[in-house]
């Protein structure tokens, strides 16, 4: 009752410095609400609170209406006690109305209200979503056309001058160049149907640092033979929840990468650093894969995530695609940082725990 004292003594000085003309001042705040911010149980307890105080003052508002109605009646008569009773009895309904009746329409008015608030966000933000994804749909539409109808056409041209000439001593280097457009095409459609599909996570402990490891076994020949210098730093066995076959696929294909654009570019002294590593308060672990190449521009830089997009002369564009979304189904998330002429950076971090994804089956570890 204090605090709705308090409230109630506030507004009435607002009101007096008003009438005389005075500026009003800024409402005083309890030194419980300066204090700390109530709870939700808090909250709720207080709302019981007043709900009770409101039923008990009207209960003793109740009584003491039939206890006057019915002293008038035996001491004065019907009718000095009816009229006391019809007159008193309107504000006694008022006060039921305002008591009782009038929190409850309240919260179903704003209940009701605030339903159809979130009904109207809900379908903005699902239009929004919607839209995105048609855009986004329209966008793969024409890359996947573009991936497959080039090669199919170099292909169909090449088949139709061996039809024209069978015996030209060039048939065998067209059938040839026909087959390698060929494969490029059932590649695509290969990476596509990989991108395309949801594969299922078979989630163990792992640890981040062998399978780094275990990626670098695949490039240990190709190293060696380029005399790509690799610096390897752990920080931490960096233990997580995840798949460690999608991982090491994520891994191959950033540090094949880095290995392809060092080779491309032909720079001297190249580098791939890779660290790996927890976040200081033990929830995330992360992993760094760093080259000295020639790097990407800032607006290549916000593309290499896309499907099909692709810097290579024989790419298909969906490896860091596949990579993203093998990284997002373990609720991590990737990074690239560029600067043309200092190589490439890619930061991948997971959570050591992630919520999503499904549980490891009994006794793996």
């Amino acid at each position: 009752m204090r605090d709705r004292w308090d409230e109630d003594g506030e507004f009435d000085a607002q009101v007096e410095r008003f009438a005389a003309g005075r500026p009003a001042r800024r409402p005083r705040r309890s030194r419980r609400s300066r204090r700390r911010k109530l709870t939700a149980e808090e909250r709720a307890y207080r709302i019981a609170r007043r709900r009770a105080n409101a039923k008990l003052a009207f209960l003793t508002h109740l009584v003491s209406y039939l206890a006057v109605c019915t002293f008038l009646l035996f001491v004065a008569g019907f009718r000095p006690a009816f009229i006391t009773a019809l007159g008193w009895g309107i504000g006694l309904v008022i006060h039921y109305f305002g008591a009782l009746v009038a929190p409850g329409l309240r919260e179903h008015f704003i209940e009701s209200e605030v339903q159809r608030e979130v009904r109207a966000n809900v379908t903005r933000e699902r239009r929004s979503i919607e839209d995105r994804h048609a855009r986004a749909l329209e966008q793969l539409s024409a890359a996947i056309a573009h991936e497959i109808r080039n090669p199919i056409t170099a292909a169909k041209s090449l088949v139709q001058q061996m039809g024209e000439d069978p015996t030209s001593n060039n048939s065998i280097s067209y059938a040839n160049v026909a087959l390698e457009e060929l494969d490029r095409v059932e590649r695509s459609i290969s990476h596509l149907l990989r991108y395309a599909r949801e594969e299922e996570l078979d989630m163990s402990e792992v640890r981040l640092a062998e399978v780094v490891d275990s990626a670098l076994e695949s490039f240990r020949d190709r190293l060696s033979r380029s005399g790509v210098v690799l610096e390897r730093e752990v920080d931490s066995e960096a233990t997580m929840l995840g798949d460690p076959e999608k991982l090491r696929r994520i891994l191959i294909n950033l540090i094949g990468n880095a290995l392809d654009a060092l080779d491309d570019s032909e720079t001297p002294d190249p580098h791939v650093s890779i660290m790996v590593g927890e976040n200081l308060a033990r929830t995330e672990v992360w992993a760094r894969v760093r080259d000295n190449g020639p790097g990407i521009d800032a607006e290549a830089l916000l593309k290499i995530f896309s499907p099909f997009y692709t810097s290579k002369e024989n790419g298909t564009g969906l490896g860091l695609a596949i990579s993203k979304k093998l990284v997002d189904a373990h609720g991590g998330s990737i990074e690239a940082t560029s600067t043309l002429g200092s190589g490439v950076e890619f930061v991948l971090t997971f959570p050591k725990r992630n919520e999503a994804a499904p549980a490891p089956p009994q006794g793996v570890v």
